[in-house]
């Protein structure tokens, strides 16, 4: 997406809110507290492993486990509030925006914290690149309904001239300061986060932002969820806001991943059979680090996958030409007709393997060893795919093309836990 420039409808309208910590005292590290997004956490392993290791790791609000929706919502609200009855979590006193860093190696990415005002896809302001399953919204819906807050940022994207002033402007001088919070997780990653409350700072970046559009790179299900939520209170309520993290790709690039598709109930073998004639197949010798350049390399030549679960990888690619064209619908661009996600989805979920795309049939993995290793010790198929080239989601993004749900990761995500936004204090 293409987004220098003011937006069709007017821009992006970003205020401050007053946003909810942890008070370092009462935890045993901020590191230890914070998670993944929700949809990363990798159940049960991933959740497991959040929960033990701090009794208020974010991912108790997020992901609370009961026997049912009520009651995890439930509990995840009162959670909420004996939070911050016990000191745990606390209100910052002055509404602010939030700069926050993330920093790897020789990754590093800045942003803005801040309550963004909602907008539908069609008043070109915020454009999503993906579709969303509905049972998701409405799971995240019933969470967020019940606690009035929204936990965790999600990811935009925007592209300023470059010019060095608005919000690239405050946030150089913001990150001069001692920040508010410091902490590295386990991943290696270092987070600080900064408040910016002074009047002609928050104008500035409020200012800035109001000549651009932005692009959903990480949670369209949470921004689906804001809609709903919305058109459940008055256009006036704070429910006109949402929660959102907002970077500059002219300076800080993100990086895009694939994300990886888990068949529960198909084995490699009756996968493998189901193709013969279809794709060409390939056995595959060596490590994963190897099959994924393999699969790099047949990607750059057209549709692409490879196949796990059974000890081994199999390369799947050349499709035949005639069983895309009638198993691909016509109506879309040329660029969509031909994304990998959607020839998994139209032609070898739907036509092919007849699986239905629900969570009972098919698992949504980032982690590409995760996905593997589950597929192998549960004798399913793993579908590992390889990264679409930001340009293109860009592209359809403009012309308002979503692509298949889960096509791709954007990254690096914020970590869940470092400010949350409550919907009552707003």
């Amino acid at each position: 997406m293409n987004n220098e420039g003011p937006a069709a409808n007017g821009g992006l309208h970003l205020i401050p809110f007053r946003g909810l910590r942890y008070v370092p005292e009462r935890v045993g590290s901020l590191a230890a507290v914070t998670s993944p997004p929700y949809d990363v956490v990798v159940r049960p392993d991933g959740l497991l492993h959040l929960e033990s290791a701090d009794p208020y790791n974010i991912v108790r609000l997020i992901l609370p486990q009961a026997n049912t929706a009520g009651a995890r919502n439930q509990q995840a609200a009162e959670t909420l509030d004996r939070w911050l009855s016990e000191g745990v979590l606390a209100p910052d006193p002055e509404p602010a925006f939030y700069v926050y860093e993330q920093r790897k190696g020789d990754i590093l990415q800045r942003g803005v914290i801040g309550a963004l005002a909602l907008s539908e896809p069609s008043e070109g302001v915020v454009l999503p690149h993906e579709d969303v399953m509905p049972d998701v919204v409405a799971d995240r819906a019933a969470l967020m309904r019940t606690t009035a807050a929204n936990l965790e940022p999600l990811l935009f994207t925007y592209r300023s001239t470059g010019s060095g002033t608005g919000a690239t402007a405050v946030i150089d001088r913001t990150i001069l300061r001692t920040p508010l919070l410091a902490t590295t997780t386990e991943d290696g990653f270092s987070h600080r986060l900064w408040s910016v409350t002074d009047p002609d700072d928050l104008a500035e970046v409020r200012t800035d932002l109001s000549d651009h559009q932005a692009l959903i790179a990480d949670g369209h299900h949470r921004w689906a969820t804001y809609l709903r939520l919305r058109a459940e209170h008055p256009s006036s309520s704070p429910w006109n806001y949402g929660l959102v993290l907002l970077i500059d790709t002219a300076r800080y690039p993100l990086r895009v991943r694939a994300i990886h598709r888990l068949l529960h109930s198909l084995p490699v073998s009756e996968a493998l059979a189901a193709l013969t004639g279809s794709f060409r197949i390939k056995h595959l010798d060596g490590p994963l680090t190897h099959a994924l350049e393999t699969l790099a390399d047949a990607a750059a030549g057209g549709n692409a996958f490879l196949l796990a679960g059974d000890g081994g990888f199999h390369l799947i690619d050349r499709p035949d030409a005639e069983l895309l064209s009638r198993t691909v619908r016509r109506d879309r661009p040329e660029a969509w007709r031909t994304l990998d996600a959607t020839v998994l989805h139209s032609t070898l979920l739907d036509h092919i393997w007849r699986i239905p795309d629900t969570p009972e049939h098919i698992a949504y993995i980032h982690d590409t060893e995760a996905a593997v290793e589950q597929a192998e010790r549960t004798g399913g198929t793993a579908v590992v795919m390889h990264p679409v080239r930001e340009e293109v989601v860009r592209d359809l993004a403009r012309e308002g093309v979503t692509m298949p749900r889960k096509s791709t990761s954007f990254g690096p995500k914020p970590a869940t836990g470092l400010v949350l936004r409550s919907l009552a204090l707003d």
